[in-house]
């Protein structure tokens, strides 16, 4: 059962975050900037990575009864490894930002026009290496939705209901994440349903990682804590140091307002989705006893 609940949980996020990214690119009408869009699913983002990381996945990690010591060297530990494998680009591929130098000498990630993605791909201000080359794309992603996979299926052997929100927030950060995947790879190719089927196929992927953190956590119960931490600092890595400072523009009070009120938003999502599991996952506790009760009660009868 818990098997079948990670494969289907990374399913989800893996793939189903490529069909709503290609279904808000679909909603953008041509010529229309759709900035704030991307800045609105950004801050959503960033809310439900920081609140599964500081809500949910630490809390249950330190509650093992780990020394705190060693679990927040672990989780230091982990914010290195993310960026050096960022450095390596082998993690979020598409979102090195190189600043083009604008007319004050600042360029910022999101400033981008119509006909440009949120991480940059393909802007002439951000040199992205990798924009004339889809495989290099999808190979990146790959390995990307792999990890992904992994850190849902850590969170799911600790709790059903950690890998819901675990699995709901790796979800939300892959769809603007994949909205730049497919505009690359449409800018390489004009075929833009191979371009979808392409990132869907490499969203599949999660469920291998998925199978694998399954299979490692299975054998080594013990390091439970530390794969939750391990995935708690992945989550802040990607919040804190690739959408937020996407978000770091100057703007109006009233698109500031907006920014902080979707980064609430994805506070509050995470929450909602928690306790709706939680809720879900007492009720069955409960009929569980109440059929085991009087099943005995019948024993007890004959």
């Amino acid at each position: 059962m818990q098997l079948i609940a990670i494969l289907l949980a990374t399913l989800i996020a893996g793939i189903g975050s490529v069909w709503i990214a290609a279904f808000l690119i679909r909603l953008r009408r041509p010529g229309s900037p759709g900035d704030a869009g991307a800045q609105s699913l950004l801050s959503l983002a960033a809310g439900a990575l920081l609140a599964t990381a500081f809500m949910h996945l630490l809390p249950e990690a330190f509650e093992a009864g780990v020394e705190p010591g060693v679990l927040f060297g672990v989780l230091l530990g982990g914010l290195v490894l993310f960026f050096l494998l960022d450095k390596a680009e082998l993690w979020h591929h598409g979102h090195e930002h190189h600043h083009g130098g604008d007319a004050g000498g600042h360029g910022h990630a999101g400033d981008h026009g119509a006909g440009h993605d949120h991480h940059g791909h393909g802007h002439p201000g951000h040199g992205h290496g990798r924009s004339a080359g889809g495989w290099a794309v999808l190979a990146g992603d790959s390995v990307h939705c792999f990890g992904d996979g992994v850190l849902i299926a850590s969170a799911f052997m600790a709790d059903l209901r950690l890998g819901a929100v675990a699995a709901l927030a790796v979800l939300a950060h892959e769809v603007p994440h994949h909205i730049g995947d497919l505009v690359v790879l449409r800018q390489t190719s004009t075929d833009a349903r191979a371009a979808l089927l392409k990132v869907s196929l490499a969203g599949t992927v999660t469920a291998l990682g998925g199978l694998l953190g399954w299979w490692l956590v299975e054998r080594l119960q013990g390091l439970l804590p530390y794969f939750l931490v391990l995935a708690g600092s992945s989550f802040i890595y990607v919040a804190l140091a690739d959408l937020i400072p996407q978000l770091q523009r100057r703007l109006s009070a009233r698109q500031t307002g907006a920014q902080v009120a979707w980064l609430l938003a994805g506070i509050v999502l995470v929450t909602v989705v928690s306790r709706l599991v939680h809720h879900g996952e007492h009720e069955h506790a409960h009929g569980d006893h109440a059929h085991e009760a009087h099943e005995e009660h019948d024993g007890h009868r004959h």
